[in-house]
């Protein structure tokens, strides 16, 4: 009330002349009892005080996350590891700005610095088993083996996903997801599939189920030779139908 009658053009002049005023305000006694606004504080808050942080507050994101085979958890499509022995396990993902934690019954297991890499891999040697062979139900071996009894094309598309990226593990996930593809459309079906990427260059997962899918295997695969289309058509009006 007492600057009412200010003009004041701007929220940096109406806090200067706040501020001129809150000395008497905060010494004022009050009516009611004894102290004022600065004896409270000084008796209640201040004491109770504590320093600031050092740094800034961090936001982050918590997300639950099941750790795949191979294991790894994904975040925002880009994959971090964690302990081996708890893939298949639930874990708590927090992501921040600048890093990403993974809990496991409420204790931290694993830290990395944050990647944008969309479908990378961020592997800690020490997450990594000793000797796969001996406590991994899968092993490249296995796959390939697996591979070559549908067809060569499998075969090289499964060999794709083990040598493709940083460690082998990393494809055991695609290797599994192909494998659930024979089961669901048969193996004569998956090899074609494998066949039709390799023609279009895709040899990822996500394109032999999709080709699978639509059934786009069981289409004949368009020859090299460029296909001449005829010079009459009853569709094709022709450069005569607009003179």
């Amino acid at each position: 009330m007492r600057l009412r009658k200010l003009q004041l053009f701007s929220l940096t002049e109406a806090n200067q002349a706040i501020r001129a005023l809150l000395q008497d305000l905060n010494h004022r006694p009050f009516k009611q009892r004894p102290g004022s606004r600065q004896s409270q504080f000084e008796a209640i808050d201040q004491p109770a005080l504590k320093p600031l942080p050092g740094t800034p507050y961090a936001y982050r994101h918590v997300v639950k996350a099941r750790a795949h085979i191979n294991y790894h958890v994904s975040y925002d499509e880009h994959h971090y590891s964690l302990p081996y022995r708890l893939r298949g396990e639930d874990v708590m993902i927090h992501a921040g700005e600048q890093c990403i934690s993974v809990f496991y019954q409420g204790k931290s297991v694993a830290e990395h610095p944050r990647s944008s890499l969309s479908g990378g891999y961020t592997t800690t040697v020490a997450h990594m088993p000793k000797a796969h062979a001996r406590h991994q139900e899968w092993s490249p071996r296995r796959f390939l083996s697996w591979a070559s009894q549908i067809g060569p094309a499998t075969q090289r598309v499964v060999r794709y996903q083990l040598e493709s990226r940083p460690h082998p593990e990393h494809g055991y996930r695609a290797c599994l997801g192909i494998f659930n593809l024979a089961k669901k459309y048969g193996k004569d079906r998956l090899e074609s599939a494998c066949l039709r990427a390799e023609k279009i260059g895709g040899l990822h997962y996500k394109n032999l189920a999709s080709i699978l899918a639509t059934s786009l295997d069981k289409l004949p695969l368009q020859s090299d030779q460029p296909h001449s289309l005829p010079a009459t058509h009853d569709n094709v009006r022709g450069p005569d139908y607009y003179h």
